[in-house]
């Protein structure tokens, strides 16, 4: 009888359980929501690159917090889909990184300040436009003070050569760190200054100066692993109506060339009405290639300047048998102001006019640099 008693009274229980486990699975407890939600991470911010590096998350810390609070967390209640197969077979595919177009026209600049932060703002810019090619960045006529070589910024604040160098290496690491993954894109940097009244003791030691702090950035990139992408070069905004006699702009291209460890010189200047005008043709050309490590970089922007140069390349080769080196053409502004050609439309005048002279042959690289500031 007892045996009995207890087999109806289990089968009575367990009857009971069924029941209840059936009314639970219809109506979910709302606290088991409620726990998923307040469990749940707010959506990660966008991680874009910041213009200033040095004052943003680094991209590592951002994979780092991505890894321990995942988007889309499984709540520990929930359980394990039963056909993990099926589940990886309906994951979205990795879609290929895209290939990003490198920009023959470069951005040079006419610089007023010299902080690091500002130039490595420039660098980053100058990579996300994924621009390949030269860089001029301008500090200004040669200068001294307090006993140190330097320029007068566009500021008219006053930066020693030292300073600069810290500066451009800044711009440097900017654009490397800011460049795609796998890219192929790099640029020569080039130190900027001009034959404009320069305010030195001696335009000679001036120039031993400049190719010195060349040299130095060329060995920061090596040691920094910089190099791959950047390459330390110098320029000089040489124009004839500046210095008639061409005795300090002589002087300063001497010292530089005493000192200079390979790296290339840019003349990013104007012939101010052609051969004979204000330079012969021996000083225009001793400029923009003659020299060793030197090349042309003209300002074309007009037809007419584009004639004059290509005058002057038509002697070179004619008179002294050497080609007159072009790096591309600059240009100047923004399409919002009148100042002459961009850089595609300079490119072509001066193929026009080079071909008109009997020299088209001559290289001429696609593209080249607007400056602006």
């Amino acid at each position: 009888m007892k045996r009995y008693v207890f087999s109806v009274a289990a089968a009575l229980a367990v009857a009971l359980a069924a029941a209840g486990g059936a009314l639970a699975k219809g109506h979910p407890h709302p606290a088991k929501n409620h726990h998923v939600e307040m469990h749940t991470p707010a959506r990660a911010q966008s991680r874009s690159h910041s213009l200033i590096p040095s004052f943003a998350p680094h991209p590592r810390a951002w994979l780092m917090a991505l890894t321990e609070f995942p988007r889309n967390p499984t709540p520990p209640h929930r359980s394990k889909p039963a056909h993990r197969h099926a589940a990886k077979k309906h994951a979205p595919k990795r879609q290929p990184r895209p290939e990003h177009r490198l920009r023959a026209t470069t951005l040079s600049i006419y610089e007023h300040k010299i902080h690091p932060w500002i130039l490595s703002a420039q660098g980053c810019s100058a990579a996300r436009r994924h621009e390949s090619g030269v860089v001029v960045l301008d500090f200004g006529k040669p200068a001294f003070e307090h006993g140190g070589y330097g320029t007068i910024l566009f500021s008219g604040r006053f930066a020693t050569n030292h300073r600069i160098t810290i500066a451009m290496f800044a711009y440097a690491h900017g654009y490397v760190r800011c460049l795609p993954t796998g890219s192929a894109a790099s640029i020569e940097l080039a130190r900027g200054t001009s034959n404009y009244h320069p305010a030195v003791p001696s335009a000679y030691a001036a120039g031993v100066r400049w190719a010195r702090e060349t040299n130095r950035l060329g060995v920061m990139l090596a040691r920094k692993g910089l190099d791959a992408h950047v390459e330390a070069a110098a320029a000089d905004d040489a124009e004839p109506a500046w210095d008639p006699a061409f005795r300090k702009t002589r002087q300063f291209l001497h010292g530089f060339r005493a000192s200079v460890h390979g790296h290339t010189l840019f003349d990013y200047g104007s012939l101010d009405g052609g051969i004979g005008a204000v330079w012969s043709a021996r000083q225009a050309w001793y400029v923009a290639g003659g020299l060793r490590h030197t090349k042309a970089l003209p300002e074309i922007y007009n037809s007419a300047m584009a004639e004059e140069w290509a005058e002057l390349a038509r002697i070179a080769r004619g008179r002294y048998h050497r080609a007159v080196h072009f790096a591309g053409v600059m240009t100047q502004g923004t399409p919002s102001c009148g100042c002459g050609l961009r850089p595609p439309a300079a490119h072509r005048v001066l193929a026009e006019a080079l071909d008109a002279q009997g020299v088209g042959h001559m290289s001429l690289p696609t593209g080249g640099t607007n400056i602006v500031g």
